[in-house]
């Protein structure tokens, strides 16, 4: 026997030595791996061979494989081993753990963790009923040596990842670990604070001594280990182990924040200690940590790390390392400032009546201190607790805080300037930037989040000193007006000298635009109208409304800045005329480039921002507008009169403007009056019959937009070019009309304006739109547009496309990048004209048209209600055109039909106009739908399986690759546009109270309840709406309905699914509960939810609430069909046992009734083997860990099901039981 180990290890050695030499070929690697995995399976010779391989004069590499072998013996044979053998394994185990390591200093740390492994994995299948004495064990061994103490504190933490923080453990073995850990847990904690103390004062004093480096080394070693152990109890540990001994734990690791050795592990678990919640009482005594000691500790070493982190030997290697460190524990220990920040806010003016820290100053400016560093990730840190001290009730008062926010406020400009980008060198925080981010794209993402809270602390500080912050505003934005423009490096980059994006004066007024945007938002909220700073902003606005400049990106800044100080107007309402002029001055902002193609992205962006601040201010005070209706009328006309170069929706924007204005002249002939004029230039040519002629025919129609035509770059004919203008502001301008025509929202005021022509059954008043008239007239040639765009997919009208054209119908790039979360860098393309093809134009033109004839049509619905839904034939109108040759049209193009028009006429609809109109509509569109996408979810599911098929050929291109993830993409996002209108018109959703603070829970008793427990949240109660009622009057309407539902449970999309199961399914399916289901209908019902575990069993959410649905539905018919109990007999590895005992006490009337958690984990158990896993997983051994005898609770027959892998499921799941 000695011998064949002997020789067995020889092979063994030679196998690992071949797998690890880099020079070895890859067939013979294959063999030597295969080998090795074979023996630990096969071999009756694991256990001697294992121990002989992990003899510590064996190489490192070696004595891992050996452990290794004995790691799996005590996974996968520890349940079918003899007692006596399992003893010897133990003895073993710990004979390794006594003298089986090198010195600390030498011993690799695979080997360590190996042997931690071994040990744990023994503790979790046999402490604490078979192995009593293991912490004394363990206590002991720590006696032996610095090696031995920091395994046993890897075996500790090891343990309490496992049962704590990974939880892979069966739940009563999990149980059992962790309930005798919480009882030991004094015993333990003091032996963890025992080591650490005594090699913390060794190493102090060791380090002193000259020659003793290696002696210090090893208790520093064993200090981290004991730290790292520390960090995985602090976690989950009771407040009080923590807070016991007048906070000496922490006092401790305060201490050790000077040790540089020392202070990041001792950081960290500083950080985990002071970012637990529980009760309130018990987290008080966090509040010793804002005495002078701990806080100067933190300061001091917080001082000397900033200083190393730009140690100038960072360009040497090691002192790359040093200065990464030192780095990190800056960033640890701001985030201990602001845990310790956010335990204050929480504890001051609580029921636990803890006072405001008699230092509260130092420790303001230690976060300060923090908030002013150079890194943009450290003051990112701080500005969450910032915030939190700024809002806080009691806090906010206290006058240092006050003080603070006055200080902060006049720092808030430099944090607000977009600088540090990790490929430039202007500033310092480019260094660190280097380290926090990959490249300026990161960076600039995160740059924009950070700001936005700091914009939202500018805000907390202006409601406590608005004064104050409205005049530092003042001075930062006047300081602007009078520096010159700085251009920087752009010069050479962007059209004609101006500025870019990162030109030193743009980064400048952004920051200032950005403050005074924050600031002003509250001042007008919070202050009373005496006090506000009217004179003082009217001088500012004037200055600015004096300011000219000829660079957009400076005019954009300055316009936001005219907008913000706008609501100072209404008080002085002479300014208004200025205000008018100098934004309509800006909508025809050229720089020196009179030709439209020439325009750059910045002049393009400055011209839409001045139209849509006419409309802002038009929609927010339109009172003190009207006064000067006339001013801005004649501006229009005189606008589109003229030969000023306007795009079709800055026409729009002005129309759009003038509508909201003349909405409050709260009449309705005097607004139908003006409306007319407005648009009657616009209603006489899409009437005309040479428009009407092109709408109607679609051959004619490609001619008429040029579509038909061969054109080479920048020759696209003028005639095509106005054609396609004409056509887009005719339905823009309509858009803009509808959109924005209302009534008066009083309703004395609409009475007396003649709005209200009537009333509804129900009592409610039936108003009419101004527009109503001119829609009506434009309308029989939008839905003929409709028609007409649908067929241009037919494939007669696709070959009638030029060979330019033959992608006009394509997606275009930019929303194909949006759709695959493609982000492009945004920083150097606002310098540059914006340069299209022919190509371009013609599919933003197709895709522009065709979303704004559905934005019409649900406008419409919105605006004009019941004279809308009144129209004569509507429901055939509407089929004959919306949803004609739909069988042609590309799932990109179906999107905005279901998301701009079906939506709104479902959310607008009179209840009187359900059957007459609704019901025809989606009956025949929910089936049409169904079947759609089931067959396109058919050929991604057969795409799927063939290139798992063939993943080691190359099947495709790239570009190829590309397509199919775009058109799998697009199928999600039309599958929850279906799914969301089926959610809309059926059902309604009533949301329970909400739960108590989650932040007063004991955290002790919540690691005691299971992860399903913890996930849980007050369900919804869903009901059918009044529209859901009239559609399932039909019953293949109500059929319809339901395939849908439960067929998209299959479909490859984990956020539908978890959507449909816990919405739509049961609410839908619990109609015809009572009533008579044919039995193969309820097999295919229950069948389609465990295809849908399945696929999504995977992810914890789905899983659960897939399982609820499919409990209900076991539940509720089972009693009455035993076919349910057929479906579960199939599936596999299910206990039938088990099945039967469920079945007992769920259909007998008299027998003892489940308790709910306990039907659930029961029914859960039955249904395991049909749970699909992640790709990961599926091909992982099982680790089964038998349950002992419970130390807590009296022993129940062990009615588990075992929990095995296999996945098929026999013909249930074959795709000819897809459908019903």
């Amino acid at each position: 026997m000695t011998d064949q180990v002997a020789a067995t290890c020889d092979q063994l050695i030679k196998a690992v030595v071949m797998i690890m030499d880099a020079e070895t070929i890859q067939n013979l690697r294959t063999e030597a791996l295969k080998f090795c995995e074979e023996f630990k399976e096969t071999s009756i010779l694991c256990v001697p061979c294992g121990l002989q391989l992990a003899d510590k004069t064996q190489p490192a590499v070696v004595r891992h494989f050996g452990l290794q072998i004995l790691e799996h013996v005590i996974k996968f044979r520890w349940n079918n081993m003899q007692q006596e053998e399992k003893v010897q394994l133990k003895d073993c185990a710990m004979q390794l753990l006594s003298n089986g390591t090198r010195p600390i200093l030498e011993e690799e740390s695979h080997v360590k963790d190996a042997l931690s492994r071994i040990t744990v994995e023994m503790i979790k299948r046999e402490w604490p009923q078979n192995w009593p004495d293991m912490l004394k064990e363990m206590e002991a061994l720590s006696s032996q040596g610095e090696a031995q103490t920091e395994l046993v504190m890897m075996i500790l933490l090891r343990l309490a990842e496992d049962v704590i923080t990974f939880q892979t453990l069966p739940t009563q073995r999990r149980r059992d670990i962790q309930q005798t850990l919480t009882q030991n847990m004094d015993s333990i904690f003091s032996f963890i604070m025992a080591i650490l103390q005594i090699h913390v004062e060794d190493y102090c004093k060791v380090k002193q001594i000259p020659g003793h480096e290696l002696q210090a080394r090893a208790h520093c070693r064993v200090a981290v280990a004991t730290l790292n152990t520390l960090a995985g109890y602090i976690d989950w540990v009771s407040l009080l182990h923590i807070t016991s001994g007048n906070c000496k734990l922490l006092e401790m690791l305060c201490l050790l924040l000077s040790e540089p050795d020392l202070q990041l592990e001792a950081s960290e678990c500083l950080l985990i200690a002071l970012s637990r919640k529980g009760k309130l009482e018990e987290r008080k005594p966090f509040m010793l940590l804002f005495d002078d000691v701990a806080i100067n500790f933190i300061l001091s070493a917080a001082q000397s790390a900033d200083c190393l982190a730009i140690s100038p030997s960072s360009l040497e290697s090691q002192g790359v390392e040093v200065v990464e460190r030192r780095y990190i524990f800056l960033k640890r220990l701001c985030q201990v400032l602001c845990a310790l920040g956010f335990q204050l806010c929480s504890l001051v003016g609580s029921n636990v009546k803890a006072e405001t820290p008699a230092n509260l100053c130092k420790y303001i400016d230690a976060l300060f201190a923090f908030t002013m560093h150079s890194s943009v990730f450290l003051k990112s840190c701080t500005v969450p607790i910032w915030t939190t001290l700024f809002k806080h009730e009691t806090l906010s008062k206290v006058t240092v805080v006050v003080e603070m926010a006055m200080k902060y406020l006049k720092a808030s400009m430099s944090f607000l300037i977009r600088s540090g980008f990790p490929s430039r060198n202007d500033s310092p925080s480019c260094g660190y930037s280097r380290m926090d981010f990959d490249n300026d794209q990161d960076f600039n993402l995160f740059f924009t989040s950070y700001r936005s809270q700091q914009g939202d602390v500018v805000r907390c500080i202006s409601r406590i000193l608005p004064l104050e912050a409205f005049r530092t505003a003042a001075d930062v934005l006047r300081f602007q007006i009078a520096s010159p423009i700085d251009p920087g490096d752009a010069t050479s980059k962007t059209a004609e000298g101006m500025c870019s994006l990162l030109s030193p004066s743009v980064i400048q007024w952004d920051a200032a635009t950005v403050f005074m945007e924050a600031v002003m938002s509250q001042i007008i909220k919070n202050l009373e109208e005496e006090k506000l700073p009217i004179d003082e902003s009217m001088a500012l606005l004037q200055v600015i409304l004096n300011y000219e400049t000829r660079d957009p990106l400076i005019l954009y800044c300055v316009l936001s800045n005219l907008f913000a100080l706008f609501p100072f107007v209404v008080h002085r309402p002479q300014f208004v005329p200025q205000v008018l002029s100098k934004l309509t001055k800006v909508i025809t902002f050229e720089t020196t480039v009179k030709e439209r193609a020439s325009w750059t992205r910045a002049v393009k962006n400055v011209r839409r921002h001045a139209c849509s601040s006419i409309i802002r201010i038009c929609k927010d005070y339109p009172q003190q507008l009207l006064p000067f209706f006339d001013l801005l009328y004649n501006d229009v006309k005189m606008l589109f009169s003229g030969n000023i170069v306007l795009t079709y929706l800055e026409k729009c924007s002005m129309i759009e403007a003038l509508v909201l204005l003349c909405n409050q002249f709260k009449d309705f002939e005097k607004q139908k009056a003006f409306i007319d004029k407005l648009v009657a230039p616009m209603i006489t040519e899409w009437t005309s019959e040479e428009m009407k002629s092109v709408i109607w025919h679609p051959v004619k129609f490609l001619s008429f937009v040029g579509a038909d035509q061969v054109v080479t770059e920048k020759s696209d004919t003028d005639a095509a070019s106005l054609n396609r203008w004409r056509l887009s502001f005719c339905l823009f301008a309509m858009l803009a009309v509808v959109r924005r025509s209302r009534w008066p929202a009083d309703l004395e005021e609409a009475k007396a304006g003649g709005f209200v022509v009537g009333y509804t059954p129900a009592g409610a008043p039936i108003h009419r739109n101004p527009c109503t008239a001119q829609f009506l007239a434009f309308f029989p040639n939008l839905l003929a547009l409709a028609r007409t765009q649908n067929s241009l997919f037919t494939p007669e009208n696709l070959a009638r496309l030029s060979e330019t054209f033959t992608r006009a119908f394509d997606v275009m790039e930019g929303e194909k990048n949006m759709i695959l979360s493609l982000f492009k860098h945004p920083l150097d393309i606002y310098g540059t004209p914006v340069q299209k093809s022919s190509l371009e134009h013609m599919q933003g033109f197709f895709s522009s048209l065709y979303e704004s004839c559905f934005h019409n049509l649900g406008a419409a619905a919105a605006a004009l209600q019941q004279d809308f839904y009144a129209i004569d034939k509507l429901c055939e109108g509407i089929t004959g055109s919306v949803f004609s040759s739909l069988d042609h049209l590309t799932d990109h193009r179906l999107r905005p039909m279901l998301r701009l028009f079906v939506k709104p006429i479902v959310i607008s609809c009179p209840p009187e106009f359900y059957e007459s109109l609704l019901c025809p509509l989606l009956g025949p569109l929910f089936s049409y739908m169904l079947q759609r996408l089931n067959s396109r979810w058919q050929v991604i599911s057969q795409r799927t399986s063939i290139n798992e098929d063939e993943e080691e050929q190359e099947l495709c291109q790239d570009s190829q690759v590309t397509q199919e993830m775009l058109e799998e993409e697009i199928l999600r996002l039309l599958t929850r546009e279906v799914l969301d209108l089926l959610v809309i018109s059926c059902i309604s959703k009533k949301v329970p109270e909400p739960a108590a603070n989650k932040e007063e829970i004991d955290e002790e008793e919540m690691m005691m309840m299971d992860s399903a427990q913890l996930g849980s949240s007050p369900q919804h109660t869903e009901e059918l709406t009044e529209f859901g009622k009239c559609l399932i009057k039909d019953e293949n309407t109500y059929m319809s309905l339901l395939t849908l539902a439960f067929t998209s449970l299959s479909w490859k999309d984990a956020t539908n699914c978890h959507r449909t199961a816990s919405i739509a399914c049961w609410t839908l399916l619990r109609q015809v509960v009572d009533g008579n289901l044919l039995p193969d209908a309820v097999t295919w019902f229950y069948t389609s939810v465990l295809k849908g575990l399945y696929i999504h069993g995977q992810h914890d959410i789905c899983n659960a609430t897939l399982s609820n649905l499919a409990l209900l539905i076991y539940e509720n018919l089972r009693p009455r069909y035993l076919e349910l109990r057929t479906v579960m007999t199939q599936i596999p590895n299910i206990h039938v046992d088990s099945l039967d005992l469920f079945d007992q006490r769920l259909l007998d009337p008299r027998g003892i009734k489940f308790g709910d958690k306990k039907k659930k984990d029961q029914f859960k158990k039955l249904i395991a083997g049909i749970v699909g896993k992640a790709l990961g997983q599926q091909f992982r051994k099982e680790v089964h860990i038998r349950n002992l005898p419970s130390l807590f609770k009296r022993p129940k027959p062990d009615k588990d099901v075992a929990e095995t892998e296999s996945l098929g499921l026999a013909a249930l799941f074959a795709p000819e039981n897809d459908a019903m």
